[in-house]
């Protein structure tokens, strides 16, 4: 009995220790997914993932970009939409996709990069057309994607084609997809193109800082997935039911380039909040740590 009540008190003290680790840490040394059954744990921001399957480095429409990153891991329900989704721009005049990080083996927060990208169901897709999908692992590592929105952030450059908006139609389109993350001008040249009487699918493309060389591609939880929190606002409640191409959108192109000057009395500012590489384990959903630690 003694014996079993120390190694019990081992086994709880082991754990409280690793509870003030950082997540980034213990989730990025990790090199292979946890045998269990898929399952994405938390919010896309603040979670990780059981049971991910790893995107093959090639294949016939596909090659996995920056492999030394060891972040083309993903729900098997998103592996299975990418690998569509190249076969899709082949029909766009792509030859296929170059694709980027999707997350980590056990998903969680990560040592570099993204806020995202936690529990399997986040993807980076390249806005280059690839020229050949045979690049070596040194290519892969050194090549790099193209710009599509301009210096000033205003306006798209000549690298944008209607196949960019036919291969982002065709992934908005789909029903497992949340919503996709793009350049505010690439929206607006979205909006300005699309067809007056098929433009549902523009409200899943969201206007966001930093996605001038790719689109970030995220799906919804999957059924039955009852550990994944849902992201809230939806796209829906965000464009008013609308597809986007409001004063919400033209927002990043005027005050979000040139915030106006406050007026009134400056207000408190709020706590700093927590970034994803600040994350202890204990900032994460419990059942991380079994994610973590199983074999």
């Amino acid at each position: 009995m003694i014996r079993i009540l120390t190694l019990l008190l081992g086994l709880t003290l082991a754990q409280g220790a690793q509870a003030q680790q950082l997540a980034n840490r213990l989730f990025g040394a990790q090199d292979a997914p946890s045998r269990q059954q898929p399952m994405p744990v938390g919010s896309y921001a603040r979670g990780c993932a059981a049971g991910l399957v790893q995107l093959p480095e090639s294949g016939p429409t596909w090659q996995a970009m920056r492999l030394s990153r060891d972040r083309n891991y993903g729900h098997p329900e998103l592996i299975g939409f990418l690998q569509a989704l190249s076969v899709a721009a082949t029909q766009v005049g792509w030859k296929g996709l170059y694709i980027g990080d999707i997350s980590q083996p056990r998903g969680g927060p990560m040592t570099s990069g993204h806020a995202s990208h936690q529990i399997g169901l986040d993807a980076d897709i390249w806005m280059l057309p690839p020229p050949r999908l045979n690049l070596t692992v040194r290519e892969r590592e050194t090549i790099s994607s193209i710009p599509v929105r301009s210096a000033d952030q205003r306006s798209v450059t000549r690298n944008w084609t209607p196949s960019h908006h036919a291969l982002l139609r065709a992934a908005a389109s789909d029903d497992r997809v949340d919503r996709i993350f793009v350049a505010a001008a690439v929206k607006i040249e979205m909006c300005k193109t699309a067809r007056r009487s098929d433009r549902a699918w523009l409200q899943k493309i969201r206007p966001v800082a930093g996605h001038d060389t790719h689109f970030h591609l995220r799906l919804k939880c999957p059924r039955g997935a009852r550990l994944c929190q849902t992201q809230t606002p939806s796209v829906a409640e965000l464009s008013k039911g609308g597809d986007g191409c409001d004063e919400t959108l033209t927002w990043w192109v005027t005050d979000y380039l040139n915030p106006p000057k406050p007026s009134g009395k400056p207000s408190k500012p709020a706590p700093r909040a927590k970034t994803p590489r600040e994350f202890t384990m204990a900032d994460l959903p419990a059942q991380c740590v079994d994610v973590l630690n199983a074999r």
